[in-house]
């Protein structure tokens, strides 16, 4: 059992307290003030605030800086919220200098529309001495950048991979091969079918849908299958047009797919899958008492089951098995993933930037980033650190889940993807309830789209 995660935990005092002295003597960025000697620092937890792994983390890395810092004061702020939630919630606090923290958690897909609305400070400055800058991934730092102004506006803290997590004992039951690699959309339909007839009682698929669900509905539940459709990278946005895609045949193949699980019953109920907070119920819940055979789910899985976790499950590692997103008819590459991840920036209105970049140095460091991607079972974004054997065997999965990098596809990082996201959503929440055909709630989106980012930036898909 993944005995590497309490030494991680336990060495977060040292780490931080050589970062701190690391961190001493870089240079501030120019023009970039703020003399005070107490910092807030946000970052989201949990509705049911259970999951406390970041908070756990945190917590000795702030008593050390502070040691190694005599006369600073690193304020801790969780804000308790689902994830669109937290966007706004973080958005508004950095609307004004009152209540603006000095280090803010970014999901990567919104720092740029953040930007956008002036809400981020770059960090170029900042960067431009930092010499583990060279350490992060190019498409790390791209997912960074703002478009219009070439900037960097945030520190990535770590990326991510999504595959299907399923229970080998299950597939045992229903007669299905272990160790299990569908080829095909229909190879992952066809276990579900299999499933709801020999295992009764067992969920079949997990697939997240509709706005409760927000960016896990658009990223596992959507475009885990837009991606995999023959037009894939051009599938959302097409770069070399700049325009967001509408019309498109793999759209409407994608929200097939979330029809035809929904109504035939190889998933949750549409109740179930709509509520606030389900992936909550999933993680700890229902795949932990073998009630869910298959989840397209993240690499983050186990921060669930581990021994520090909400739910510890000793029995996750010989249970769960691994499987990757095939491709919709098995054309190449053959599978299929999606990234994310989240990212350290300081906000415009920061009163004390400087030494806010300072703390986020000392979470930044090759042996704190090590420490951090294995506790909270995310994929690495430092190439040291992917390098790293202790990181490599903190968890049986890392190995499985950083080879899906190669297959792997980004957000459009723009700031209208947060208005494509949502609208993603409805389409799918439409054809979950059975409120609309899949060709209404597809028309839907493309009119939603148009409205959104305005026709213009628009583009019919031919295929």
């Amino acid at each position: 059992m993944r005995k590497a995660l309490p030494g991680a935990i336990g060495v977060a005092v040292a780490l931080a307290l050589t970062a701190s002295g690391c961190a001493s003597g870089s240079k501030p960025a120019s023009g970039a003030g703020g003399t005070e000697k107490t910092i807030k620092v946000v970052y989201q937890q949990q509705l049911n605030n259970s999951n406390k792994v970041q908070a756990n983390y945190l917590g000795p890395m702030v008593t050390a800086f502070e040691k190694a810092n005599p006369g600073t004061t690193v304020k801790l702020i969780p804000v308790t919220a689902a994830e669109n939630d937290y966007y706004t919630k973080i958005q508004l606090m950095m609307r004004s200098p009152s209540t603006a923290p000095d280090l803010v958690y970014e999901d990567t897909a919104i720092i740029n529309s953040d930007v956008a609305a002036g809400y981020l400070r770059p960090l170029d400055g900042y960067l431009g001495s930092w010499a583990d800058w060279s350490q992060y991934a190019d498409p790390a730092k791209a997912a960074m950048k703002y478009a219009a102004d070439g900037r960097i506006y945030g520190v990535p803290d770590n990326t991510d991979t999504r595959g299907i997590w399923y229970n080998k004992e299950i597939f045992a039951q229903a007669g299905l091969p272990v160790p299990w690699q569908p080829n095909t959309w229909e190879d992952v339909l066809g276990a579900a079918r299999t499933i709801k007839s020999e295992v009764p009682g067992v969920t079949p698929l997990n697939l997240y849908t509709g706005t409760a669900g927000g960016e896990q509905s658009s990223m596992q539940g959507f475009e885990m299958l837009l991606y995999g459709t023959p037009a894939a990278g051009s599938a959302l946005y097409d770069a070399g047009q700049q325009k967001w895609v509408v019309g498109s045949q793999g759209f409407k193949d994608a929200l097939d797919f979330v029809h035809t699980v929904y109504s035939q019953g190889l998933a949750p109920s549409a109740q179930q899958a709509l509520g606030v907070d389900f992936a909550s119920a999933v993680a700890t819940q229902l795949i932990p008492q073998g009630k869910l055979a298959m989840d397209i789910d993240g690499s983050w899985m186990p921060n669930n089951w581990i021994r520090t976790g909400p739910q510890p499950w000793p029995q996750w590692e010989a249970t769960m098995g691994m499987a990757a997103m095939p491709t919709q008819n098995g054309q190449a590459p053959g599978r299929i993933s999606m990234s994310g991840g989240w990212a350290w920036s300081i906000p415009a209105k920061a009163k004390s930037p400087d030494l806010a970049w300072k703390f986020l140095q000392s979470l930044e460091t090759e042996s704190a980033s090590a420490a951090w991607n294995s506790v909270n079972a995310t994929i690495a974004v430092r190439k040291d650190v992917a390098a790293d054997a202790s990181y490599l065997e903190a968890l049986p999965t890392n190995a499985f889940f950083s080879a899906l990098v190669a297959n792997t596809y980004y957000r459009p990082g723009l700031p209208a993807y947060t208005q494509v996201s949502s609208a993603i959503q409805k389409a799918m929440e439409a054809v979950t309830t059975g409120q609309s055909s899949v060709a209404e709630a597809a028309t839907a989106y493309d009119s939603g789209v148009s409205s959104a980012v305005g026709a213009d930036k628009t583009v019919r898909s031919t295929r």
